[in-house]
């Protein structure tokens, strides 16, 4: 990873101690100044301090299961006091992390307006190809060298090329996968095999390109709200 501009600053925000440690020296040893809590009302407290200068600098990296307040309960917090969201001039970047795969959430944390869902564990350089559109978004330059190794969301000529190419029935398939149903459920509401849902989804999978769940649904999500 090569050096980052100055004054990036992240705020980490993961109850999982041995992560946060992990997390912070690899990312302070790639030049970001980092700020680490395992309580969200003290991110909370900092994140609402900032001035709107410092907000366009930096970026919120947030897990998704935390037990006194989930991330999505920390973002509605943060787009109410107008810290991020649409509304928001600038908007502080979220970039949401979990370790489960989990589609609800991440239609939920894309629907905020969150930059990406990166589960857990994640590559590094998947990190730093979201902080590098997380920047771009939030008002700092992004470098032009970053890689781009977590699968980007297509432009939408070719998302609609892909989904053209999907039958009748893959189309409510991937309805009901985006929607966060099991593949008993989409089942039972077709009228079909579970072994056919599964069919029928891995050829879903293949026709978008996606490389999992959850980038099947960023993908499919990011579209609808673009």
């Amino acid at each position: 990873m090569t050096a980052v501009p100055a004054a990036r600053k992240l705020y980490l925000l993961d109850d999982n101690a041995d992560f946060r440690a992990t997390a912070k020296w690899w990312l302070s040893g790639a030049g970001y100044e980092v700020f680490d809590f395992e309580d969200a009302r003290l991110a909370l407290d900092a994140l609402k301090a900032l001035a709107p200068e410092d907000i366009g600098r930096a970026c919120l990296l947030l897990d998704v299961r935390m037990p006194a307040m989930s991330g999505l309960q920390v973002h509605d917090e943060l787009i109410a006091c107008g810290i991020t969201g649409a509304r928001a001039q600038p908007a502080l970047p979220v970039i949401y992390m979990t370790g489960h795969g989990d589609v609800p959430l991440a239609v939920k944390a894309m629907e905020k307006g969150a930059v990406t869902f990166l589960e857990k564990p994640f590559q590094d350089s998947a990190l730093e190809s979201a902080l590098a559109r997380a920047f771009e978004l939030g008002g700092a330059p992004a470098r032009a060298d970053a890689a781009v190794a977590e699968p980007a969301e297509p432009p939408c000529p070719e998302y609609a090329r892909r989904l053209a190419t999907l039958s009748r029935r893959e189309l409510q398939v991937l309805e009901g996968v985006v929607g966060g149903k099991i593949s008993k459920v989409i089942a039972r509401e077709l009228d079909i095999s579970t072994k056919t849902v599964e069919l029928h989804r891995s050829h879903v999978m293949a026709k978008m390109k996606a490389e999992s769940l959850v980038h099947l649904t960023r993908m499919v999500v990011a579209q609808r709200v673009s």
